[in-house]
């Protein structure tokens, strides 16, 4: 099961008037910026990581991603 935890910010008073106003659902819009925002730096993070292990190993950045493919479809 999923545990949750509340988390607050503050947003100008018209903002969310509009959003309201369209019917938007803030707390997904916000959820999901948030889920978009991590894959994003865990994406940066992985590249990072392929490169230094590239450099390690002698192997080209492309190498490597493709041998993290291999291993994956294992």
């Amino acid at each position: 099961m999923t545990e949750w935890v509340t988390i607050s910010t503050k947003v100008r008073k018209e903002v969310v008037e509009k959003a309201r106003k369209y019917g938007i659902n803030i707390s997904e819009i916000l959820r999901e910026s948030l889920e978009k925002e991590i894959e994003k730096r865990e994406e940066e993070e992985a590249r990072k990581s392929s490169k230094r292990i590239a450099e390690e190993l002698k192997l080209s950045a492309e190498e490597v991603v493709r041998l993290i493919r291999e291993d994956r479809q294992r």
